[in-house]
């Protein structure tokens, strides 16, 4: 990828390249006889900060290299100021994973199948949704008649995701999603685990786990890119979720490309753009299945496959109803 980026990095600084730590860094020495001073403790405290797996991005400067990418941009790019090393994202997303490889008890499984967010469901916030989709209602009927999804549908995902666009993330994808990519080898992320998290019989789920969400992340990490330079925007500036989804309706960067609409046709895709965000959740769920009038078990699935959660599909189903005036 190669003459937009280059225009954002060319004049950028060029140290050497290595992630910075994630916290704040040590503050500097007070100047005296003493150059520099560290008590005992500070000073273990400091080397325990300087984990195995936080060496460098060279890995990953390799292997985006290997995979057509510009290595000047990237050197560029991974030694700039922003670029920060997050080990919390991958460390995250495996507890995340591992915690929830357990079967939920039956009484559990019973409570969960009509569970809610119910703070979406309140007066408030429904109101808040009812008026967004009054404001909204010219290109909310062009979606309906387009894709065949309702109104309520549409609003009511955005609600969930971002609370009508209000709550977009404050993550830098970037950092996210490269920190994730570095993560193929389990080792490399347990200085990060709690002692306790991996265990003799999660060891060999856990490890192929990791391999799974790094290889998706570093895939994720070439959309980002990819979408940056088609864009001519600067990657840095780009901010999402904790797991990079990004916009008004949080996608991640591979489905801009498979399911993002430029709606005001305005020459790009930008999923904080209103128009752009809204047509692209109704064409996402047209494209796994959604059609008009089909029954409610069925929208349930489809909403599954936007967000792999229960309460989430459920949540989305009950705030429509409530804006149909159903319930």
């Amino acid at each position: 990828s190669g003459r937009n980026m280059r225009y954002f990095y060319e004049n950028a600084m060029n140290p050497r390249m290595q992630p910075v730590p994630t916290g704040d860094p040590p503050r500097p020495a007070r100047r005296g006889r003493g150059r520099i001073r560290f008590s005992g403790l500070l000073f273990f405290l400091l080397l325990a900060q300087v984990r195995p797996a936080a060496a460098d991005w060279n890995p990953l400067v390799e292997r985006l290299t290997a995979d057509g990418f510009d290595r000047q941009v990237l050197e560029t790019l991974f030694t700039r100021p922003e670029a920060r090393f997050e080990p919390d994202a991958m460390a995250g997303k495996l507890k995340s994973l591992i915690q929830s490889r357990f079967p939920v008890p039956d009484s559990l499984a019973v409570r969960m199948k009509d569970a809610v967010y119910r703070t979406y469901l309140t007066t408030w916030w429904v109101a808040r949704a009812r008026s967004y989709a009054r404001d909204n209602m010219a290109v909310l009927k062009e979606i309906d008649a387009r894709y065949g999804v309702p109104k309520e549908i549409v609003v009511s995902i955005l609600l969930v995701e971002t609370h009508l666009g209000e709550n977009t993330g404050s993550q830098l994808v970037f950092n996210r999603l490269a920190s994730m990519a570095l993560y193929t080898n389990l080792e490399a992320i347990r200085p990060y685990l709690s002692s306790s998290l991996i265990t003799p019989d999660n060891w060999e789920y856990a490890r192929r786990r990791c391999r799974e969400k790094a290889n998706w992340a570093y895939s994720e990490l070439k959309a980002l890119l990819r979408l940056a330079d088609r864009y001519s925007l600067d990657p840095m500036t780009i901010r999402g979720s904790i797991y990079g989804a990004i916009g008004l309706c949080q996608f991640m960067p591979s489905n801009v490309f498979f399911y993002g609409v430029d709606a005001d046709q305005d020459g790009r895709i930008d999923l904080f753009a209103k128009p752009d965000a809204l047509y692209s959740i109704a064409n996402y769920l047209r494209q796994h299945g959604w059609r008009k009038d089909m029954d409610r078990k069925s929208q349930h699935s489809i909403i599954l496959t936007y967000n792999h959660s229960t309460v989430y599909a459920n949540t989305v189903l009950a705030v429509a109803d409530k804006l149909r005036n159903r319930k």
